[in-house]
């Protein structure tokens, strides 16, 4: 029997017993290490050879993933790892760390019950990171750490045992305040998460060398830091390996310290799905019932040549086999599995069952899209996966030959349902798609993926920058007449504040939520109560409230009222940009009493004109996508790396030695940090190393504000005056 099935053969036994199953991520920062460490894993699990473990990323199985050298897409594999003489099946995801792939993370930490964090010794803590923490924790993630390319301290940097204990102390601490600031308001997590040496949740190690030790593995194999070093000294890294595998030290710390699923369930469903607690599927969902009614979260979607598209995600309850009718959350009928599978890594292998617990990966829900819910029965949807950050770039997209076209649509279709951070337009009219994403990065391997994996030709435009328009004051009352001046809508504008858009971005209150829970949540953020009681609706970041009292056939018309006033929020005033951060209150409208002079032509162009009519008065602005940005760099080269940061509207805030090299911390326009990286390599001579991460948006210096607009309007085929209002720029 061939290794491979024999592993297929333990994990198919182990899957009905839950207190033996760990479902776990491996997330860092970019280039901390996470694919080689994973490599290292499944070289331990006997999948891979032990030789090629560290150079072949065998999870990286797109060819742009080995020719780029970053992981891009989360890619699954199941396993089986003996601790203390019980085997254990252990599901991973290993993740992206590029900050253009962030969603892939945040979907992967819906789907396990505990994140291995990587950091790299010599970088330390850095701003990707925190993201990750921060994603992980918010879906009632458990953490805990390794510190890689130890290596480097000893080989490299030529450190003492006290330095180095120093550093490593100073990495830990770092994270251990990450994780407090972050846990201490979630009430349902009632244990200590941080991480810590004497309790084992703290491994150390170079996964490009296979070694790895942490406080219960140097306590069984008699080895110390002063060994270590010695043997690290002498290039003697084979026998490390030999006397301290990485593999047995992370899959031990896997198998002691993450929880298995009959732990996790019961404290993570009340997080992530907001049904009733007391009725059946919830009580199968936080017992793990194998027997209850199918309940699977689909995670991610992903394309097989052969099968088709495959859905991977977490089984909640129930037993998902081949044949069943299920229904997906947000469609209407029943889709049909036409097979289930585990991960092997690049490679699917179909078994006939998997029960609840585990991660599986179906073929046949051919309506399910990434963050669906798939059930035997009709249920309440899990709550939406929040991407924490928007697409900031948009790049056009075109056939170079006609005849393309059909495909081309179906493939960009295809596109956004595989990854949601992707926004895809469709101008039917223009024949252009606009594809809007994460950042530069992200968009060339979406336009390099569709030319090479469906062999479509494309012409892409340059990059565009996505922007926001906000109001910055409180505008007047309003009035919006409809064209056959029956029907009259009086509306204010005001800037919302800070807090409120956090807690709207981060899915803190949303319209899916219980009215009370929602009330509860704004006034948290800072909102009044009276305000909090009449939300009619949220739309992306902006709030609308109803303040109306008694007025007839409001009921029937408020739906159409709702439709104009989200057209008006999609194309702001200024130049069609979205509007987010408003707060818009209804306070009084008249309407004609026959429904039919009340219809749709009538009432939908007089609240989008109050709308932008309110938000001219409110001051509208322009807001423009920015990025926060790192660069190391060697001493004499600082003067130039932070000229880069500057010579792009940015500023620099921070500028600090660690090691020896240099570090420039600041803020800089995504719009100025287009060709970031050739300029940076040639201004530096190719020594710095740098990283972005999006930052949300900023107003735009006025004196910017007109021309920008300008700009953007003749793009976008808008007429070239602006409204006679606009004057105060």
């Amino acid at each position: 029997m061939g290794r491979r099935k024999k592993i297929v053969q333990e994990c198919e036994t182990l899957m009905d017993k839950p207190e033996q199953i760990r479902n776990i991520a491996i997330a860092a920062h970019v280039d901390h290490g996470k694919t080689t460490l994973t490599d290292n894993l499944l070289a331990g699990a006997g999948m891979i050879s032990d030789e090629t473990a560290g150079e072949q990323l065998a999870m990286d199985t797109e060819e742009d993933e080995q020719e780029r050298g970053i992981t891009i897409d989360a890619a699954n594999v199941s396993m089986t790892h003996e601790y203390e003489d019980t085997n254990h099946l252990i599901n991973l995801i290993d993740t992206p760390g590029h900050v253009d792939f962030g969603g892939d993370v945040t979907r992967a930490m819906r789907a396990v019950d505990g994140a291995l964090v990587v950091v790299d010794a010599v970088e330390g803590a850095m701003p990707q990171t925190e993201t990750v923490l921060r994603q992980a924790l918010r879906e009632g993630v458990k953490p805990t750490l390794f510190i890689n390319k130890v290596d480097r301290l000893i080989s490299e940097l030529q450190e003492g045992p006290e330095e180095m204990q120093e550093r490593l102390l100073a990495v830990i601490r770092d994270v251990n305040e990450l994780i407090r600031g972050m846990t201490e308001e979630m009430e349902d997590i009632n244990e200590d998460w941080t991480v810590s040496v004497e309790e084992g949740t703290v491994g150390f190690g170079s996964a490009l060398y296979k070694w790895g030790v942490s406080m219960p593995s140097m306590q069984r194999t008699g080895m110390d830091f002063g060994e270590i070093m010695e043997l690290e000294r002498a290039d003697n890294r084979q026998e490390l390996h030999d006397r301290t595998p990485l593999s047995d030290v992370v899959l031990d710390m896997v198998c002691e310290h993450f929880p298995n699923p009959i732990d996790a369930q019961p404290r993570r469903i009340p997080r992530i799905w907001r049904g009733d607690a007391d009725s059946d599927v919830a009580e199968t969902m936080q017992l793990v019932d194998e027997d209850g009614e199918v309940v699977l979260m689909v995670t991610d979607i992903g394309i097989d040549p052969h099968a088709g598209e495959i859905a991977a995600g977490r089984v909640f309850s129930g037993t998902i086999e081949k044949g069943q009718e299920l229904y997906v959350s947000g469609t209407a009928g029943k889709n049909r599995i036409q097979s289930v599978g585990i991960y092997m890594g690049g490679e699917r292998q179909e078994v006939d069952r998997v029960p609840a617990g585990n991660i599986a990966a179906v073929t046949g829900l051919r309506d399910a899209i990434a963050g669906s819910t798939v059930s035997s029965i009709e249920m309440t949807p899990f709550e939406s996966i929040e991407h924490i950050s928007e697409p900031v770039i948009t790049k056009s997209v075109e056939a170079q030959n006609m005849d393309d076209l059909p495909k081309l649509i179906e493939t960009l279709q295809q596109v956004a349902k595989e990854d949601p951070t992707i926004q895809i337009e469709i101008n039917e009219d223009t024949g252009e798609h606009l594809i809007s994403g994460q950042g530069e990065l992200h968009l060339e391997v979406i336009g390099q993926r569709i030319e090479r994996n469906q062999g479509i030709p494309i012409n892409t435009g340059e990059p565009i920058v996505v922007f926001r328009e906000a109001p910055q004051t409180d505008s007047r009352e309003v009035e919006g007449i409809s064209p056959n001046r029956h029907n009259r809508f009086y509306i204010t504008v005001t800037p919302l504040g800070e807090d409120i858009v956090e807690a709207i971005q981060h899915g803190e209150a949303s319209m899916d939520m219980p009215e009370l829970e929602r009330r509860e949540a704004l006034q948290e953020a800072g909102m009044d109560k009276d305000t909090s009681q009449n939300v009619e609706h949220i739309h992306n970041t902006n709030v609308i409230i109803d303040d109306t009292k008694g007025i007839q056939h409001l009921n029937e018309t408020m739906e159409l009222v709702l439709e104009g006033m989200e057209e008006a929020l999609n194309d702001g005033p200024l130049a069609a940009e979205p509007v987010q951060g408003s707060l818009i209150r209804l306070h009084d409208a008249r309407l004609h009493e026959d429904a039919i002079h009340r219809g749709p032509a009538q009432v939908i162009p007089a609240t989008r004109q109050a709308i932008h009519n309110a938000l001219i008065d409110a001051e509208v602005r322009l807001l423009e996508p920015i990025q926060e940005v790192r660069i190391d760099v060697p001493n004499d080269h600082m003067g130039a790396a932070s000229g880069e940061i500057q010579g792009r509207r940015g500023r620099v805030d921070d500028m600090y030695q660690e090691g020896d090299l240099m570090v420039v911390e600041g803020v800089a326009p995504v719009d100025e940090m287009i060709g970031f990286s050739s300029d940076i390599r040639s201004a530096t001579e190719g020594r710095a190393s740098w990283n972005t991460e999006n930052a949300g948006f900023q107003v735009m210096a006025d004196n910017l504000q007109r021309e920008t607009i300008m700009e953007i309007r003749e793009r976008k085929g808008m007429k070239q005056e602006l409204h006679e209002a606009i004057g105060y720029f």
